[in-house]
């Protein structure tokens, strides 16, 4: 738990280490175990294809662009829940995904992830 608190508003790098930042907004770990976290994606910025498991439950995320950059960073993944322009809601734990390449400018992300039936623990999905 210190960890999550040391997290709180603070820019790390984020998880595949590729460029990307994210800034942790919020989490809860009761009742419904989940995250809000602002992806910053500068110019050269990528996320190489992977999926992000959980101990149990089914995790899922809701990425929403708030600015798509000039050119590049497009989500990839091959069976979204729902996708269109600037909304993306998958599930991560089952489904590769990626991002690539920022080319030009740069891609700002509100992701919420939550996972539905952990039981316990910290089993909060990491951006």
């Amino acid at each position: 738990m210190a960890g999550f608190w040391g997290n709180l508003w603070c820019w790390q790098r984020g998880r595949q280490g590729s460029g990307y930042d994210k800034l942790l907004l919020a989490g809860t770990l009761w009742p419904l175990p989940c995250d809000c976290y602002l992806l910053r994606f500068p110019t050269g910025a990528s996320v190489p294809p992977h999926t992000d498991r959980v101990a149990q439950g089914r995790h899922y995320r809701l990425n929403i662009i708030l600015h798509a950059p000039r050119r590049g960073g497009e989500f990839v993944c091959a069976r979204p829940i729902h996708a269109s322009r600037r909304i993306k809601l998958f599930r991560p734990d089952v489904e590769e995904h990626s991002v690539t390449t920022i080319d030009e400018g740069t891609r700002w992300v509100l992701s919420i992830g939550w996972v539905r039936g952990a039981r316990g623990g910290d089993t909060r999905p990491a951006a």
